[in-house]
């Protein structure tokens, strides 16, 4: 039976703000420089980071550790979007404006209306209310662990560790290359306002994060793109009440703005994670269909370690996504890899 619809309403769906800040850019790179998981599949190179940690006090090694241990990177990146700040003495300051419980209350990971009241009850200490979040994130990779430890932690302690971290980075790390960074991000996010103006919200997003299709959910009511260059290829999704973000990768024009001749970033990760025998084998294997981790290291007849490396930089070039633990191929990007390498080739200068 055919259904026809008499509404000529729109389908509603969300507001598109494009931001950028070098306090986010520092805080991305706390983030990526503690997650090893993930550290041999970013642009940087191994010698990159190490040469980046040798400019580091043994101080800053020092919170960089907790971060790793704690994940407090996350606490990082929810207090800036608490106010619009500028510089590293304004997060400071914004800091030290925080009583404990409000500080512990942002800190905590927003997880949908039915939760606020939770949250609240958490930050002022209630165990039980810990424990209902902690249910309510199990499936999350570090939530139940990180919103324990936001409950407990010393707020003086915290507030110290958070200020001495973003601080230590952003004179380490991102004033030596402000000037760069800050027009890296500023025609990042001038082009994508540029392209916002062309697309639907829905098509923008997946086109600025090179292939997530994010469908409008239930009380969310704007997305926030913020470009980012330390973590790329990836992309890291957050939410806070009302609102989703991604912190996407700035494109290679972005970065050099001189050169006509420059390919998108994301063909070339998908054209190098093509140039080897093993993952082009993986591919074809799931091809046939998902496969676990266990059951492609029986397949193929490789270590564990090795096959979730080459996974890993087939799903970071987006060739493959994983949905709970299978691993699939991802269709829309099989769709559209020879219309990009043509339109990269063809297109005029």
């Amino acid at each position: 039976m055919e259904v026809f619809s008499m509404s000529s309403r729109k389908r509603e769906t969300y507001q598109v703000e494009v931001k950028h800040s070098l306090l986010w850019e520092a805080a991305l790179g706390i983030a990526a420089i503690t997650n090893e998981q993930l550290l041999d599949t970013l642009d940087y190179t191994d010698k990159q980071w190490k040469t980046l940690k040798s400019t580091l006090s043994k101080q800053m090694l020092t919170h960089l550790e907790t971060v790793q241990k704690k994940n407090t990177w996350k606490t990082i990146l929810l207090l800036l979007h608490e106010r619009d700040m500028d510089s590293v003495e304004e997060f400071n300051d914004f800091i030290n404006e925080l009583d404990e419980a409000e500080l512990r209350y942002i800190a905590i990971p927003y997880l949908g209306k039915e939760y606020q009241e939770d949250r609240k009850l958490a930050s002022q200490g209630n165990q039980e209310a810990v424990a209902r979040l902690q249910d309510a994130s199990k499936d999350n990779a570090f939530y139940p662990r990180y919103i324990a430890y936001i409950s407990q932690v010393e707020v003086s302690y915290l507030k110290n560790h958070i200020q001495e971290v973003m601080t230590g980075w952003y004179e380490s790390v991102i004033e030596p290359d402000k000037v760069k960074l800050k027009g890296i991000l500023e025609r990042d996010a001038l082009f994508k306002n540029k392209r916002l103006e062309k697309f639907e919200a829905e098509d923008f997003v997946e086109w600025a994060t090179h292939g997530i299709r994010y469908v409008p959910e239930p009380s969310v009511y704007k997305v926030i793109m913020i470009p980012h260059f330390i973590y790329r290829p990836w992309n890291v999704e957050a939410d806070i009440e009302g609102t989703k973000i991604f912190y996407y990768p700035v494109a290679n024009e972005s970065i050099h703005p001189n050169d006509p001749y420059v390919p998108d970033q994301m063909l070339v990760q998908k054209f190098k994670a093509l140039g080897d025998e093993s993952r082009l084998r993986m591919l074809k294997i799931l091809m046939d269909g998902g496969r676990t981790l266990k059951e492609m290291t029986e397949e193929i007849g490789m270590g564990k370690t090795t096959v979730y490396h080459h996974l890993k930089l087939l799903k970071s070039a987006r060739l493959i996504v994983a949905y709970g633990p299978r691993y699939h191929v991802s269709p829309r990007v099989w769709e559209m890899l020879p219309k990009e390498l043509e339109l990269f080739l063809g297109e005029e200068k």
